[in-house]
């Protein structure tokens, strides 16, 4: 039955239940009324908007929880579906809901992969065009002044801080492009990566027995280690930065975990949103939260095989 049979229904039942009574009752009517007889009468209303009311609120239940649903749905955060309660149009109506979660998680991974593949691409030409061209532009130009700088020490100071510009370049190439992690595997890209913090305290520890991840596994675990610890420099005014890489029965579980001030009430800006889209596209769960004892805790749990 629709939903407005059963509310047009329900009413009906009400009503004629309530004229039943009236004309096959003992109770009358009289004009114009008396004090007993608008009593029962407001007493009798009384009871049949109560009971519509709440046969109407436990036909419309559903209802309430798919608005709730709607209202706090997050395709970055994939949960449970909700159950297609009720009968008639709002099962249906849940269910074609459910469907739509479906199809909008399918087409933004889709859209996600495209997106992070085109971003990686652009990553590897940019570091490599950084690596090709300045660097050796500016490893020429080192070279120059170093000869220029045996005849004139003052060139020296000039020297240096192109030899700094040149370490720089490097530097944001092999972010750009982690060639350790393609050369050497996941531990040592982490180790590379630690090295690159050194002006803070960040120590790594991992497993030995770690199960084997296929590359692109490996380089969203590599990104959300590298985002993690970018966003502890940048935000968390951290003294202590621990990124931990543990074998578990699922698979692997990265956990980058810092001793500064907490996200507090911020929202997620775009590099949390950006490690949930990497995480989603492996099938990976990622959390965002406090750490045990205070500061911030990222934590990404990857599926392996051995």
């Amino acid at each position: 039955m629709s939903l407005f049979g059963r509310i047009f229904l329900l009413n009906a039942v009400a009503l004629v239940a309530a004229a039943a009574v009236l004309v096959l009752g003992p109770m009358t009517v009289s004009a114009p009324a008396a004090l007993t007889e608008t009593l029962i009468l407001t007493a009798g209303l009384a009871v049949l908007l109560v009971a519509n009311a709440a046969l109407i609120r436990l036909g419309l239940a559903p209802l309430d929880r798919l608005t709730r649903a709607m209202t706090t749905i997050d395709l970055l955060k994939p949960g449970p579906r909700l159950t297609a309660a009720g009968h008639g149009e709002i099962a249906e109506l849940i269910t074609t809901f459910n469907g739509m979660l479906d199809r909008l998680e399918t087409e933004r991974g889709f859209s996600s992969a495209r997106a992070l593949s085109a971003q990686e691409a652009e990553r590897r030409r940019v570091a490599q065009e950084l690596h090709d061209e300045v660097g050796q532009s500016l490893t020429a130009v080192l070279l120059d002044l170093k000869r220029a700088a045996d005849r004139d020490p003052e060139l020296r100071q000039v020297q240096e801080t192109v030899r700094g510009t040149l370490d720089e370049v490097r530097r944001i190439a092999r972010r750009l492009r982690p060639g350790v992690l393609e050369e050497l595997g996941l531990v040592s890209a982490l180790k590379a990566l630690v090295a690159e913090f050194s002006d803070h305290v960040v120590r790594l520890s991992f497993d030995r027995d770690l199960p084997e991840l296929d590359k692109e596994t490996e380089l969203v675990v590599y990104r959300v280690a590298q985002e993690g610890l970018t966003n502890t420099v940048r935000h968390a005014e951290a003294q202590h930065v621990d990124v931990l890489l543990r074998s578990t029965s699922a698979g692997v579980e990265l956990c980058v975990r810092d001793d500064g001030r907490g996200m507090g009430g911020a929202e997620e800006g775009a590099g949390i949103r950006g490690m949930r889209e990497r995480a989603l596209l492996i099938g990976a769960e990622l959390t965002v939260g406090p750490a045990p004892r205070h500061g911030t805790e990222v934590r990404l749990v990857v599926r392996g095989r051995r």
